[in-house]
């Protein structure tokens, strides 16, 4: 993702603006996500996803869609009951810069409000897109349903390189009346 998150929040309902439309991800973009994940594995610093993986987990990813071509997408995960987690956020390079990035994300903490948990999180090399979207970047630890989830099973773990980022979608707490 190249470009800022100033854009109002977008549903994660099928819409279009453009050529290009967000939707619920089915069976068959299983191939053209894996696809566009394993082309953008070292420039948008993904990890690698096997395609049984996405086949398993399809029904939790958000896609954009060129025609029948995929040109980004994004995955809500649950790590727990209070912790959802977004993943393989990328977008095809010649789509790069339009503001896609920032309508998937938009999407997914959308999706993550909608599914009610109280936090949303990441993990990246690139922590600014977040950061504009309200995320806040924090210590991994401050991430455990992760770490329990993934990091010990990573090749990376403890030598991370990416940036922890949370966001808090819990109501604030009414103030006590006097």
């Amino acid at each position: 993702m190249t470009s800022t998150i100033d854009a109002p929040p977008q549903a994660a309902d099928d819409h279009v603006t453009g050529a290009v439309t967000l939707r619920a991800a089915t069976a068959v973009d299983a191939v053209g996500v894996h696809r566009l994940i394993t082309d953008n594995l070292v420039a948008g610093h993904l990890l690698p996803r096997p395609l049984g993986e996405i086949e398993l987990h399809v029904p939790r990813f958000l896609v954009a869609a060129a025609g029948d071509r995929i040109v980004g997408c994004g995955e809500l995960a649950r790590l727990s009951p209070a912790v959802g987690e977004v993943r393989s956020l990328v977008v095809d390079k010649a789509h790069r810069g339009a503001g896609l990035g920032r309508r998937l994300l938009a999407a997914l903490v959308g999706d993550a409000r909608r599914r009610g948990f109280p936090t949303v999180c990441a993990f990246t090399h690139r922590a600014r897109p977040f950061v504009r979207a309200g995320f806040s970047i924090v210590p991994h630890t401050w991430v455990p349903e992760k770490i329990a989830t993934d990091c010990h099973r990573c090749e990376w773990f403890r030598r991370c390189g990416q940036y922890a980022v949370v966001l808090n979608l819990a109501p604030a707490p009414a103030p006590k009346a006097s």
